[in-house]
């Protein structure tokens, strides 16, 4: 079931549960009017008899009491446009007046299991029994009229009150020992102890904030020391912005390199599922002393070692690392020489990694030197090689 369908059937819950509790009150206040309806036709021939006395006319035309003020919201926490809120933390909404019982709830989408409670008979406080997935956007509406929330007095809210803000993101060790879990990472990670199945939704969600102990260990020991230093488990460095870029654009997700909820929420429902990359993991190196090389390792193994031409001095090739971001077989690149002519360049097999640089074929009489203005060219059969080994989040090291 996709996404959008998981999303659709919780709404379709929820309205459900909203459309009984209001059918539930309208029912109960049809009984009490048909009771009080009967009782007054049953009365004796008496009571009708005093009824047309002055006195008992003018308590039957008295009207009865009523709320002189509406209900408000005080209060909300958390307050609407907040962020970084727990995933298990309380969610609660103070009233001005004292509540009925068995008023109507607030509804909170995405739904969580937890239970609702009133608090010093003002005060409605959800708490959730499950957590929100990280990053998460959340929405209560607290109902308003006669099936909304509804004070002893018989006060209403005048209008819905509609309260939206954002849950905290996970841990990003966790997100390191998941991106681990799911093969996208060159790093293996193993639990110290009992390990929680993949299949344990609960125990998984728990795990994103709280993440439990184990160790990483590379997989493969022909990695070089440019990427292997680079590696620092719970900091999200660009080791680990690559690494979700990867899954990102495997899983038809926007190609950020920032968590969101779209992100664990695949990256546990791949886990649970046992869906993981199958493509390796990808490492490219651009060393700009002469003669000038790009060499690229896959799975702990070079496949690829060529001569290449990075930036001439007015316009150079940045020193530092950065992920593959855009990818095109073909490509038409514009701009302006350092003397301010424009050009326009169709070139092949394009990664681009840093802003307009990008790893890619370009025609020249000979590699190795500087020529290009920020790119990393290559000969036209090396660069077919390198192209596919370019992917999303693949990181490209320039050094010297």
């Amino acid at each position: 079931m996709s996404a959008a369908h998981r999303r659709a059937n919780r709404r379709g819950r929820l309205l459900a549960a909203v459309l009984a509790a209001v059918v539930a009150s309208g029912a109960a206040y049809v009984g009490i009017h048909l009771r009080a309806t009967s009782a007054a036709a049953s009365a004796p021939r008496q009571a009708s008899l005093a009824a047309h006395a002055p006195t008992a006319r003018r308590r039957r035309q008295a009207p009865r009491p009523t709320a002189t003020t509406s209900l408000r919201v005080v209060s909300t926490t958390p307050a609407d446009g907040a962020g970084g809120i727990g995933g298990t933390a309380p969610i609660s909404v103070t009233f001005s007046s004292q509540l009925a019982s068995g008023s109507t709830r607030p509804s909170i989408v995405p739904s969580v299991p937890g239970t609702w409670r009133t608090v010093g008979g003002t005060t409605m406080t959800f708490t959730p029994q499950v957590p929100f997935i990280p990053e998460s956007q959340v929405t209560m509406t607290i109902p308003a009229g006669r099936s909304g929330v509804r004070a002893r007095d018989g006060a209403t809210l005048a209008k819905a009150v509609v309260v939206d803000f954002g849950i905290e993101d996970g841990s990003t060790l966790r997100l390191q020992q998941l991106l681990s879990l799911l093969d996208y990472s060159p790093l293996a990670w193993n639990a110290a102890g009992n390990p929680i199945p993949a299949t344990d939704s609960l125990g998984q969600l728990r795990a994103a904030y709280v993440p439990p102990p184990g160790t990483f260990s590379w997989r493969q020991s022909g990695w070089p020391t440019e990427l292997t230093s680079l590696w620092t488990p719970g900091k999200y460095t660009t080791f680990t912005r690559g690494l979700v870029m990867s899954f990102q654009a495997d899983h038809g997700l926007d190609v950020t390199g920032v968590p969101d909820a779209g992100l664990w929420n695949d990256m546990l429902t791949s886990l649970a599922e046992g869906v993981v990359n199958t493509g390796g993991y990808n490492f490219a190196l651009a060393d700009k002393v002469p003669p000038q090389t790009l060499t690229i390792w896959h799975d702990g193994h070079v496949v690829l070692h060529t001569a290449a031409n990075t930036g001439i001095p007015q316009s150079p090739t940045p020193s530092g690392t950065f992920p593959v971001y855009a990818r095109y077989r073909y490509y038409t690149m514009h701009g302006k020489n350092p003397d301010g002519t424009p050009y326009s360049d169709p070139v092949q097999y394009v990664a681009y990694f840093y802003d307009g640089d990008a790893v890619h074929y370009f025609p020249r009489a000979a590699y190795g030197i500087p020529q290009s203005l920020g790119c990393v060219e290559l000969p036209l059969a090396e660069a077919a090689v390198a192209w596919p080994y370019l992917a999303y989040g693949t990181l490209v090291r320039v050094v010297n």
